[in-house]
């Protein structure tokens, strides 16, 4: 499987990233170690994570998946090298501890550290715009942690086009290290946030970008086609926020697809994002081993020119 260079950060990642906010919720700890194994067995090299995941569970109060990615670390399933583990700070985890002020992140990162078992981040993302703190400030505190070796490279998350250029004039007048990767909301339903200035912005400042609720809440698998089949799922709710006019077109665009290759929604979806010339690679997260063998199979899916442009079309 072919690497794709992730920004400037020297790091290079498979096409597809899991998404570790199933971990602690709903996948427990010895689904979760499985389907990281397979993941990693399959070629893929990268997991994201926060550490406020999964606070949203009941009996939860964050932390849950950073500390299940660090057991599985821990009992050898993959040398630590070969693997890129991506985390946030800034969310909100009750009795302050939240935001991007340069004290907070150097704690935060030190509880992220302990959780996942490791003496360094490879990634680590802002994970919310902070407006009670100047971007230099939060720069400066990343910066300072790439200097400790404690970070490999750093990035935002959930800026727009106006607050990433904000935060790349605070680095250069500043001298600290910038953002060299995005995390941006992205997917054949929501594109409106992405495409235009901030993926322009992206691709002329070679900052690498890997898209989270790639599957629209997992509206893009095709399994949510009536609110009946919202209720009573996990994420049944967000993703009956998708049942529309262009919902219902974006479905029936990737039904066309998947007769004329075979493949599932969820690959074909995913296939979509992998094949933007802005976007290294999507996160998408499975609890289940035959969900994960769908996942996988997208990273060998190519689509063609006509495929994507009737994609494109459904989901304007």
């Amino acid at each position: 499987m072919e690497l794709r260079p992730l920004g400037r950060t020297g790091l290079k990642i498979a096409p597809l990233v899991f998404g570790g906010n199933v971990f602690g919720w709903t996948a427990d700890e010895n689904t979760s170690f499985s389907l990281l194994s397979r993941f990693f067995e399959a070629g893929f090299n990268t997991v994201d994570t926060a550490d406020v995941y999964s606070s949203w569970a009941p009996g939860n109060s964050g932390g849950e998946s950073e500390t299940i990615i660090g057991k599985w670390l821990k009992s050898g399933a993959v040398v630590r090298d070969e693997a890129i583990i991506v985390t946030k700070v800034g969310s909100d985890l009750g009795e302050g501890r939240k935001g991007l002020s340069q004290k907070w992140i150097m704690q935060a990162v030190e509880d992220s550290l302990k959780r996942l078992q490791t003496d360094y981040i490879d990634l680590y993302l802002s994970h919310w715009p902070d407006a009670s703190v100047p971007y230099e400030e939060t720069l400066a505190a990343h910066t300072k942690l790439k200097e400790q070796g404690k970070v490999r490279a750093i990035g935002g998350s959930n800026l727009d086009a106006a607050q990433l250029q904000a935060s790349l004039d605070a680095a250069a007048a500043n001298g600290v290290q910038r953002y060299d990767v995005l995390q941006p909301e992205y997917n054949l339903y929501d594109r409106g946030g992405f495409e235009g200035p901030l993926a322009d912005l992206c691709q002329s400042q070679e900052i690498g970008v890997i898209t989270y609720f790639s599957l629209a809440s997992g509206f893009l698998t095709g399994k949510y086609r009536t609110v009946a089949d919202t209720q009573g799922k996990a994420r049944g709710e967000d993703a009956g926020k998708y049942l529309d006019d262009k919902g219902q077109r974006i479905l029936a665009a990737l039904d066309t697809v998947s007769a004329e290759t075979g493949a599932k929604p969820a690959e074909i979806a995913l296939a979509w994002l992998m094949a933007k010339p802005a976007v290294t690679a999507p996160i998408a997260s499975a609890t289940s081993l035959s969900q994960l063998e769908s996942l996988i199979k997208s990273a060998n899916l190519s689509l063609s020119s006509d495929q994507i442009a009737l994609l494109d079309k459904a989901g304007a």
